[in-house]
């Protein structure tokens, strides 16, 4: 965030009302969180200028897209240096089919999501695209089989 922001209960109900529809309208977010039109125009605005809010998105249907295998790579890096890091998270970035990667703690490295047609599509991205990533020693992969939960809803507490 670009500064430190404290949340009030206000700040916390246009947070909550905005991420179960981005597209609310500033009058009727002021309505639902009980404020005028103009105090939630400059609370919303300040949100997005702190960084609260880092942006709103339309959220895609992944089928419509021909992205309908989801699955997770466990990713050992073959050194843990920091060159080897920046290299990994840089080549990384630029791979369209991964939509998240983490560096976690624990039995490997790194953890990444990515989304591709199938698993003609999937071997095709071990084989020539993760493959190609600098420092990776291996891998393991976890194809999912069905969505139980898939939210981008933040939990709110009311402070």
């Amino acid at each position: 965030m670009a500064e430190l922001y404290s949340l009030d209960t206000t700040d916390r109900r246009l947070i909550d009302a905005m991420q179960k529809d981005g597209r609310i309208t500033n009058l009727d977010l002021a309505k639902s969180c009980g404020i005028s039109p103009a105090a939630c125009h400059d609370r919303v605005k300040r949100l997005r200028e702190t960084g609260v809010i880092r942006a709103t998105v339309a959220l895609i249907e992944p089928k419509a897209l021909d992205c309908d295998l989801l699955i997770f790579v466990e990713v050992l890096l073959d050194r843990t240096t920091d060159d080897v890091f920046r290299a990994f998270a840089e080549h990384v970035a630029s791979i369209p089919e991964i939509l998240e990667c983490h560096m976690v703690a624990g039995g490997f490295d790194y953890l990444i999501k990515a989304r591709v047609s199938d698993m003609t599509a999937y071997r095709t991205f071990l084989g020539h695209i993760l493959a190609s990533v600098p420092g990776v020693r291996e891998t393991r992969t976890y194809a999912v089989l069905e969505k139980v939960k898939e939210t981008t809803h933040l939990p709110v507490t009311m402070a």
